[in-house]
């Protein structure tokens, strides 16, 4: 006589030993979200964030350069529709990953669960989730999500308790290497490709000029980021197209 055995047992175990995976393959992220972030948190305390106010930013906003370009606008007293569409056009590359995630889900998966996954969706672990074979488990980001989420969060939150209790001479110092690791995530990608690098060149330029020149001098340091990143991307896209390569086939 055979019995009839619920799938429900197996699915939960299943799923917890990829939300175990996730939680393995997240360690190293939120080591590297912890370090990053404390230094974002001095920035924040420039723009007169409480720890808390910090820890909640960095939650509901996961995204080193778009959190940089708030907390500068926030700093700079913007008005709140400034400050919401520079971290929008910050932030909108995720929108491209969270379509490219959405193709490796099972068609069965809920709306509910998309949305979770797409909470936080970062550079990282949009990396984890798109090397990994199959179909996407919701699971496996929520297990990398519990230990780089908090990381990020705590770690900004730490990062204006210091900036709260140590000299200025060092809160200014520690300012800096935020800088440090935006250069070093466009070097790379500038020394594998000229035009890249002639885009970056052309960045710095145009940003310096336009502090200086009479009509956009006058312009809030927000306003320029948010003209200057939309012009510069669409004309870089409209010149350079990036062409994905053709697998070649066999006659």
């Amino acid at each position: 006589m055979s019995h009839n055995i619920s799938p429900k047992p197996r699915v939960l175990k299943q799923n917890s030993t990829v939300l175990l995976e996730g939680m393995r393959d997240g360690i190293p992220i939120a080591l590297g979200y912890f370090v990053v972030s404390f230094t974002l948190g001095i920035v924040a305390k420039h723009a007169g964030l409480t720890p808390w106010q910090g820890f909640l930013a960095s939650f509901f906003n996961n995204a080193s350069a778009g959190e940089y370009a708030g907390f500068t606008t926030i700093a700079a007293d913007a008005p709140y529709l400034e400050i919401a569409i520079i971290t929008l056009v910050a932030n909108a590359r995720y929108l491209l990953m969270s379509c490219v995630v959405s193709q490796k889900f099972a068609p069965d998966t809920s709306f509910w669960h998309r949305i979770g996954v797409g909470f936080d969706l970062t550079d990282e672990i949009f990396g984890l989730t798109v090397a990994r074979p199959g179909k996407l488990n919701p699971y496996y980001n929520y297990g990398a999500m519990l230990i780089a989420l908090p990381g990020w969060s705590v770690g900004t939150a730490l990062g204006i308790m210091a900036g709260n209790s140590l000299p200025g001479s060092v809160v200014s110092a520690l300012s800096v290497a935020l800088y440090g690791m935006f250069i070093a995530i466009i070097i790379p990608p500038a020394k594998a490709d000229k035009i890249i690098a002639k885009v970056i060149a052309l960045s710095f330029a145009l940003s310096l000029a336009t502090a200086y020149l009479p009509y956009t001098a006058a312009l809030s340091a927000g306003t320029r980021i948010i003209i200057l990143t939309v012009l510069i991307a669409a004309v870089a896209a409209y010149f350079f197209p990036h062409h994905e390569a053709k697998e070649e086939t066999a006659p």
